[in-house]
């Protein structure tokens, strides 16, 4: 089954950045896998909006068409990379009163993905 990343959320996508994973082995050799990954940093809010999807592969379109994401959340493999408190920004409202916005850094594993053509 092919699940399309919904399309309500691809902002979140064109802020993200590519990076690398490097992820330790779980048996005794100590290899190391490197993961392609998206990075970004969204606010609170829009986390909560997208962690139902998490830990579900999602095909992209875009820049990423041709791609898959899984968002990380729980994953005990890639622990270091679980959601993280992004920091605060304070921001005065139109009305004048100051308010602050909460952000939290989350990573989306990155594959390849390509369909089977029938001859």
């Amino acid at each position: 089954m092919r699940r399309m990343w919904p399309d309500e959320f691809n902002s979140i996508l064109n802020e993200a950045r590519e990076v690398t994973l490097d992820v330790p082995a779980a048996g005794p050799d100590g290899d190391v896998t490197k993961r392609k990954a998206l990075s970004a940093r969204l606010t609170q809010a829009d986390y909560e909006r997208i962690w139902p999807l998490a830990e579900i592969r999602y095909r992209v379109q875009g820049r990423l068409s041709g791609k898959a994401i899984t968002l990380i959340t729980n994953n005990p493999h890639y622990q270091k990379w679980h959601p993280v408190d992004g920091g605060f920004e304070e921001e005065i409202s139109d009305s004048g009163k100051p308010f602050q916005t909460k952000y939290v850094v989350v990573h989306f594993l990155l594959d390849d993905v390509s369909d089977k053509v029938e001859a």
